[in-house]
């Protein structure tokens, strides 16, 4: 009995291997997309300005696409928001996506609240995404973030890696993005009134994304 489950095991090993060595052995299969710098900077009521990003920023990002902007609303008088795309054509040379929960501790910011909330936006079936308060000092920012692939999004960045592995085998196919978009929390203000602010700003942005991260 022993032994026919470790011959089955070592059939499931040599059988999984081969089909992931025959996908490795094909050329990739890379949508045609429109590249993140045509992003409008008009979303809405709000305009934005590119924010350069350091070449070690890059370096750390590996090959990809990516875009930051700052936005600010020109009918109030409201806090900014700072928006992050970032799309890799590939995965497969493990330039994987990078979860913003691991950087923001480098860059000095501390999460004092997480969870996740449900967004409805025009242009796509409600989806979750991760919530973070963060902190530095006396500063509070809130943090929205998800991730996309194939018309899928997600908030978890597990099942985000199963269904790059999933994808690659069924698809040929290991692209993927991150969405973040962040807006410090005023004084006086709370997070309630912040995120009602980033959801705002999501709703002209969601449904342009499928030009820049291909279904």
């Amino acid at each position: 009995m022993r032994s026919h489950w470790k011959f089955t095991f070592v059939v499931v090993l040599l059988s999984a291997t081969a089909v992931f060595l025959r996908v490795r052995s094909r050329n990739e299969v890379v949508p045609s997309r429109e590249p993140l710098v045509s992003l409008p900077s008009q979303l809405g009521e709000w305009q934005g300005s590119d924010v350069p990003m350091q070449q070690e920023v890059l370096d750390i990002l590996g090959p990809g696409d990516f875009v930051q902007r700052v936005y600010e609303n020109t009918s109030v008088n409201e806090p900014y928001v700072d928006l992050f795309v970032a799309y890799f054509p590939s995965q497969r040379a493990g330039d994987t996506i990078h979860s913003p929960k691991h950087c923001l501790p480098g860059a000095g910011w501390l999460p004092v609240e997480s969870g996740r909330i449900t967004l409805s936006l025009p242009g796509r079936a409600p989806f979750e995404a991760n919530r973070y308060v963060i902190a530095k000092g006396d500063d509070r920012q809130l943090v929205l973030y998800w991730y996309a692939a194939h018309g899928r999004v997600l908030a978890s960045e597990y099942w985000a890696k199963f269904y790059l592995v999933n994808d690659s085998i069924r698809l040929n196919r290991s692209d993927g993005s991150l969405v973040r978009v962040v807006t410090p929390i005023a004084p006086g203000e709370g997070s309630e009134l912040a995120q009602q602010r980033l959801v705002s700003f999501s709703g002209n942005l969601v449904p342009l994304l499928g030009r820049y991260v291909p279904r």
